[in-house]
């Protein structure tokens, strides 16, 4: 790995945990669920094509009773442009957005992977579970 890679990995931990951190907490009788914490380096010229296409689906996913994806935008510091955070939906869940994205004339499936693939100049998706607490953290480890 060069430098300016292993400089960035360093910055992105903290940045993800202090993004996490923003998320409102969950109440103490609810387990804290698994998110996907995606991070978007969008292509050039596609910054505002790529936010109106994000905006469709997170209109479909609110309908949906799933919700919109938190949004976090890129203001200084390294080279991403935007963080993701959204639940890990079902089967069940993804087919409900898929029918209602098709009768917004959205598109869905691979066509739907290679559109989003003209925006981004590279992205990452990790699974997380939270939000959650230091403390909760160290009660679990016990």
């Amino acid at each position: 790995m060069n430098r300016p890679n292993r400089l960035a990995a360093k910055l992105l931990a903290p940045m993800l945990l202090a993004v996490t951190a923003l998320i409102p907490a969950t109440s103490a009788a609810q387990e804290p669920g698994k998110v996907i914490v995606s991070i978007y380096r969008v292509a050039p010229g596609k910054q505002l094509e790529f936010l109106r296409w994000q905006a469709a689906r997170d209109a479909v996913a609110t309908e949906t009773g799933i919700g919109a994806t938190q949004w976090y935008v890129h203001t200084d510091g390294d080279s991403w442009d935007y963080v993701g955070i959204s639940p890990v939906t079902t089967d069940a869940q993804d087919d409900k957005m898929d029918a209602l994205s098709k009768s917004r004339n959205l598109t869905t499936g691979f066509k739907a992977s290679l559109e989003f693939r003209t925006m981004i100049a590279s992205h990452t998706d990790t699974y997380a579970r939270g939000p959650t607490t230091a403390a909760a953290l160290v009660e679990a480890a016990k």
